[in-house]
């Protein structure tokens, strides 16, 4: 009877001891995250399955196994890790699902768009040099191991792009197991903050007139031809000049062309709404799992988060100073909004820019231009995501 009543109970026993503790800490990391999904609407697809999926990663542990009960080799969670993250295949799933939601046409109707995608690129270079600086320093433990340092700096740099599956590829490219959780939840949850992260740097940066900016657009499709072979030129152009960038770009562009092709809209509506909406819970629920409280309540978990925000910070202002400098030799001017559109949190970023605009004027809309650069952005990410990991290996070469 007393074994029968230690394993009933074990559960409640755990929670009071050292352990339980940092359990209870989890706890209420994965409420604050439920809570925003819920009450401020911050991307609920995404927080929501994460805040549950850190809840079933922080149970107790069972008697037998000495891990939770979704973990473990077994565990559900440790399943669909194996086989949606560690081999990349939720990346390129959630890739094919974003093409097929993407209209290339505004972009390919204004190609100047596409610098403004480069541009919104530099946190992502600035970061990984300050991660270079910074983490032997505040990581003791890391001090001699330039391998890692050179790994971890670039996966945090991507963090900057507000591109989950990207940053997921580059971390799980260089087998960043023990910093998974930290750089995943950083890339997501920045991502799922876009509306309060990015207006207050817009702002800081720029002039209420300069947010008044008009932009003229005549909405107007491009020719179907033109919309088929761009996915195609797009694939062979980036698997050619970036090869590492291939897999993503190509899923990408595989989506899109469902979408533009004319043939396939049941594969269309599908890829946009039944295979997005499974592979946002199954990543989530993944991601949540990855958020254990000795793989989490650390201090490099704060360096990653930290770096992480400043990445994602110097990507915005990076393509609000651009469209400004453009603005100095340009007749008809670019609301300087739209550099911020730049980076890949296709299409938050957009609507916040949007949204901005119509607050400073109710009768400015820019949704078009801010969606142009938006989808510049996506494409702009997974290209940088592809030069990091060739730089970075040839380094490590």
């Amino acid at each position: 009877m007393p074994q029968i009543l230690q394993e009933l109970f074990s559960g409640v026993m755990f929670l009071f001891t050292g352990e339980g503790l940092k359990t209870l800490a989890m706890f209420v990391i994965a409420g604050a995250l439920i809570y925003l999904a819920i009450k401020k609407e911050y991307e609920p697809a995404l927080l929501l399955p994460i805040g549950f999926g850190c809840i079933l990663a922080n149970l107790p542990p069972v008697l037998e196994t000495g891990v939770p009960s979704a973990l473990g080799d077994g565990g559900f969670l440790t399943v669909l890790f194996n086989a949606g993250i560690a081999n990349e295949l939720f990346p390129i799933l959630i890739f094919i699902a974003v093409g097929a939601m993407i209209d290339f046409s505004p972009l390919l109707k204004d190609p100047s768009m596409i610098f403004f995608g480069a541009a919104a690129q530099f946190g992502i270079f600035a970061t990984f040099l300050l991660s270079l600086a910074l983490i032997p320093v505040l990581l003791p433990g890391t001090q001699g191991d330039e391998n890692l340092i050179l790994k971890l700096a670039s996966a945090i740099g991507i963090i900057g792009a507000a591109d989950g599956p990207t940053t997921l590829y580059v971390a799980n490219h260089f087998n960043l197991k023990n910093y998974m959780a930290p750089i995943s939840v950083a890339a997501y949850s920045y991502m799922s903050l876009v509306p309060v992260i990015q207006p207050p740097v817009i702002k800081a940066l720029t002039t209420r007139e300069e947010r008044m900016i008009r932009m003229d657009y005549h909405e107007e499709r491009c020719s179907k031809t033109v919309l088929i072979l761009f996915p195609i030129i797009v694939t062979v152009a980036a698997g050619i000049l970036v090869p590492m960038s291939a897999p993503l770009v190509g899923s990408l562009m595989f989506g899109n062309l469902i979408r533009e092709c004319g043939v396939l809209e049941r594969l269309s509506k599908t890829a946009q709404n039944e295979l997005a909406n499974l592979v946002t819970i199954l990543l989530g629920l993944t991601i949540g799992s990855t958020m254990v409280a000795e793989n989490f309540l650390r201090v490099d978990t704060l360096l990653v988060m930290a770096l992480g925000l400043a990445a994602f910070i110097f990507d915005t202002a990076g393509g609000v100073l651009f469209a400004k400098f453009l603005n100095l030799f340009r007749k008809n001017k670019v609301n300087p909004m739209i550099g911020a559109a730049g980076i890949s949190a296709f299409p938050m970023s957009s609507r916040v820019v949007a949204k901005m605009a119509l607050k400073e004027d109710p009768s400015n809309f820019i949704l078009m231009q801010a969606t142009s650069a938006n989808v510049a952005g996506q494409l702009g990410s997974i290209v940088a995501g592809g030069m990091v990991i060739t730089l970075v290996t040839l380094l490590l070469g």
